[in-house]
């Protein structure tokens, strides 16, 4: 059915017909009146953010919680340009968003806010759609969200600001996406690859963030190859419960679990891209055949170039591996009746001792690991303290995890958290941010949480300096004072934005802290007081 309306409101109904209920953002002249209308006329909800990057990390995250298109919007010039570090984090990320940027008005070329808005999202590696006319609303909007879907990535649609009181007619466009499976291995390539596994004698299975949904099928696999399992950092917890299960591969592993995959002879990768922290730099990779599975060819090649490659769904390639083997009857390698899988998955520890007023962190993080809720989700910001974080705190599964480190940045997490917060709103969310990253974007973004009413765990690593930076000045014998901060306290931050914040200088504030978390109500912010010099060095 076709109605009259205006342009904002011909906007938010479509992105109404796309399924979305919860928008993120901040208003301006340029979609002020389209968020009205998204939430009076369609009863969706918008969460307005502090800042305008905030609103697309918190889309980010919800996309990659809640397994949906995440869905933002700002106004036009310096709210984009604000947007530039998330955009770029989200399209590394590969996650599906729609930021609806509004634009100066085209007949205003020489407007105070006027910028380049495709060359600014080009540069982020985001998509970019522009508002072509106000007849074509519907269809402009329709394929942003499909292109997000199909490219996996942010998408900007472009919503010049003298189009919104236009009048128009809506018709309801909604474009299917194709969610089949998208190819089935074969050929020569194929034989060579299962050549290579069937002679192995010590095989791997390594699955990335790419092969999530082929879990049961690599499991198959696994077992029939007598194989461990291990993940990639955005596949964490993937494997969960398996019995040879060795947790992440690469820099992140257990010292014993490192040795093990340098023992192997070949890893068989789905949907991983072998980066250089999975592979330490190619160091992990020698002297073993590499078989690698990916959907996009892209993905393929670009760290190490491996000895067979497959463009392939991941899920059907274990398949049909499995299939010929049987078929050859090649027997199982054996590897994994070797195994110790306490010893492959234990992370040294070390001592607990640390400096007067502080508390030792990796201790801390297994007191975290006992304490926390089971149910959480997990978010981690950028920092010298993470990489820690990743191999002692456990989740539920990769969905239950996001890594905000797809640009390399700090300052991302706390926003991302809210955005999890909305996508799975009975469970509680944890999320580990530096010092240095909570005053850069956390802090703006603390109340939000506050006025949502979020179950949000804050734990800030608080080292009172720039630790990466600190360790290096160190390392070389320099004076390292140009990277410490005499921060405000945390604690008494959160508690003045209205959550509960508590400071953790002892073992004992630790445990008084870890038996608050039972009576939390609202946003909990816990300051971790570290040494700079007692914090581990990052794994990567």
């Amino acid at each position: 059915m076709t109605e009259k309306m205006h342009v904002y409101q011909a906007i938010a109904r479509a992105v109404s017909d796309h399924g979305v209920d919860t928008m993120f953002g901040l208003m301006g002249d340029a979609n002020l009146f389209m968020v009205d209308s998204f939430v009076r006329d369609c009863g969706g909800r918008f969460v307005p953010a502090a800042h305008e990057g905030s609103s697309v990390l918190m889309a980010l995250a919800y996309a990659h919680v809640a397994g949906k298109v995440g869905v933002a919007s700002v106004t036009h010039g310096p709210a984009l340009t604000n947007c530039m570090t998330a955009l770029t984090e989200g399209a590394r990320g590969h996650i599906p968003m729609v930021l609806l940027a509004g634009d100066t008005p085209v007949e205003n070329p020489r407007h105070l806010q006027g910028i380049d808005q495709r060359e600014v999202v080009k540069a982020t590696g985001a998509g970019f759609k522009q508002l072509r006319t106000p007849a074509t609303v519907a269809m402009d909007v329709a394929r942003a969200f499909y292109r997000a879907q199909v490219e996996r990535r942010p998408i900007v649609l472009n919503m010049p600001a003298d189009f919104m009181w236009q009048d128009t007619s809506h018709s309801k466009h909604v474009l299917d996406v194709f969610t089949a499976p998208g190819g089935v291995a074969q050929g020569d390539i194929l034989d060579e690859a299962i050549g290579m596994i069937a002679s192995a004698r010590r095989p791997m299975i390594l699955a990335g963030g790419g092969a999530v949904a082929a879990r049961a099928q690599l499991i198959k696999l696994a077992d029939r190859l007598e194989a461990p399992l291990a993940t990639t950092l955005k596949a964490k917890g993937l494997f969960n419960d398996h019995p040879y299960n060795i947790d992440i591969f690469g820099t992140l592993s257990t010292p014993a679990a490192y040795d093990l995959i340098a023992q192997s002879d070949c890893i068989v990768c789905f949907g991983t891209g072998l980066h250089d922290f999975t592979t330490d730099r190619g160091k992990l990779m020698k002297d073993k055949r590499i078989i690698q599975v990916d959907i996009e060819p892209t993905a393929i090649g670009g760290g190490l170039h491996p000895d067979a490659a497959l463009v392939a769904d991941s899920g059907l390639t274990a398949e049909t591996i499995v299939y010929w083997l049987d078929e050859a009857e090649i027997p199982p390698s054996g590897f994994t009746r070797e195994l110790d899988i306490e010893v492959l998955t234990a992370h040294p520890t070390g001592s607990a001792k640390t400096a007067e007023g502080c508390v030792n962190y990796v201790h801390t993080l297994e007191r975290f690991e006992q304490a926390l809720p089971e149910n959480r989700v997990l978010i981690t910001d950028g920092g010298r303290f993470m990489t820690e974080v990743w191999c002692r705190i456990s989740v539920q599964d990769p969905q239950s995890f996001v890594v905000t480190a797809n640009f390399g940045s700090i300052g991302l997490g706390l926003q991302e958290a809210i955005g999890a917060g909305l996508a799975a709103p009975d469970r509680p969310v944890v999320v580990f941010s530096g010092d240095g990253g909570f005053m850069m974007g956390g802090i703006n973004e603390f109340n939000t949480a506050v006025r949502l009413g979020l179950d949000l765990i804050v734990i800030v690593a608080n080292d009172s300096a720039y630790g990466a930076e600190h360790i290096q000045f160190i390392d070389r014998q320099m004076d390292p004072s140009l990277t410490e901060f005499h921060w405000p306290s945390f604690a008494a931050i959160a508690t003045a934005l209205g959550g509960q914040g508590i400071e953790v200088n002892s073992n004992d504030s630790l445990e008084a802290a870890l038996d608050a978390l039972k009576t939390r109500n609202g946003p909990m912010l816990i300051e971790l007081r570290l040494d700079p010099h007692d914090v581990p060095r990052m794994r990567i």
